[in-house]
């Protein structure tokens, strides 16, 4: 399967996923930590990547969605963006919205 192709199952097949530098336990970098933390707070439980273990998902996620930085948080196959905007969602009250909303779409799926 062509890489493009590993991305995109993975997006539609999460509610949420979030491509990241290490794992929600092991972040290996600041602003992938701070997105996992954001989407942890939620409760919703949320499925990850880390890029690092990956070195065809490193090079081609950036081409995907045409976003360039890591991490990057899909909700409901959507990219909503990287650790700035995230955590702008969580404050707001919002990231918990969307993530319910993703879960409970798959859920009836």
């Amino acid at each position: 399967m062509d890489v493009l192709e590993r991305i995109d199952q993975q997006v539609k097949n999460n509610p949420v996923v979030i491509y990241m530098k290490g794992t929600p336990q092991m972040p290996q970098c600041g602003f992938s930590m701070r997105a996992a933390q954001a989407l942890g707070e939620s409760g919703i439980p949320f499925a990850y990547v880390n890029v690092l273990q990956d070195p065809e998902i490193f090079e081609n996620l950036p081409r995907y969605a045409d976003w360039p930085t890591f991490p990057q948080i899909y909700i409901d196959g959507e990219l909503v963006g990287g650790c700035d905007i995230t955590l702008e969602l969580q404050a707001s009250g919002e990231l918990k919205t969307m993530m319910e909303t993703a879960a409970a779409k798959s859920a009836d799926s």
